[in-house]
């Protein structure tokens, strides 16, 4: 098994923008960091059910996959559009702010995210039990990849803590762009680029 390849994958993935991290970023924003937890700890979650899933299920995950992927696409994207949403107006509504910031929410995110569930329901399958069988060494990944995730969670929301005061001085020209990258987000994950380009 090539850990270097496996780390620098799972590092990339959980550490690029996504829909989660920006709502981490938004929410740090508008809530503080304190209530960002409650997102973080609901993504965190969700993101090692995930991972745990995967092994449980293993190739049978992998062959419902087309399935599943198209309906999972649609419903994704309209979460997503709902979140870019509450994002825009999170300055002009507080009940906003909580509600993209709650623990649901950042539960849910996980499970409607294309992007993530591709990721976590294939990565132990395909690096890690091809090579290792045992329970134990198994158990070990999916904790060290839930901790990756859940490190990446952490490091958007210092990092929007750290620039809060430049987020808040530009903050209609922030929760606009933050607003416009989970649009961006909710096309990829819809498939039209794809569709598109035949």
């Amino acid at each position: 098994m090539n850990l270097f390849s496996f780390f620098i994958y799972c590092f990339i993935v959980s550490f690029s923008p996504g829909p989660s991290n920006i709502v981490i970023l938004a929410s740090v924003q508008n809530s503080g960091i304190k209530k960002t937890l409650r997102y973080i700890a609901g993504a965190s979650i969700a993101f090692f059910l995930l991972i745990a899933a995967s092994v449980v299920l293993g190739q049978l995950l992998s062959a419902g996959m087309p399935i599943i992927l198209p309906l999972m696409r649609l419903i994704g994207c309209a979460f997503m559009l709902y979140l870019a949403y509450q994002v825009y107006r999170m300055d002009v509504s507080a009940s906003a702010a909580n509600q993209a910031a709650s623990f649901t929410s950042g539960f849910l995110m996980q499970f409607l995210n294309p992007k993530v569930v591709l990721f976590t329901l294939t990565v132990i399958p395909s690096y890690v039990m091809p090579h290792y069988t045992t329970g134990v060494v198994i158990s070990i990944f999916v904790v060290a990849v839930s901790l990756i995730g859940c490190s990446a969670y952490m490091t958007w929301a210092v990092c929007g803590s750290l620039f809060q005061g430049i987020m808040q001085k530009y903050r209609r020209t922030t929760k606009t762009i933050l607003a416009c990258f989970l649009v961006y987000s909710a096309i990829v994950v819809s498939g039209i680029p794809e569709l598109i380009k035949g």
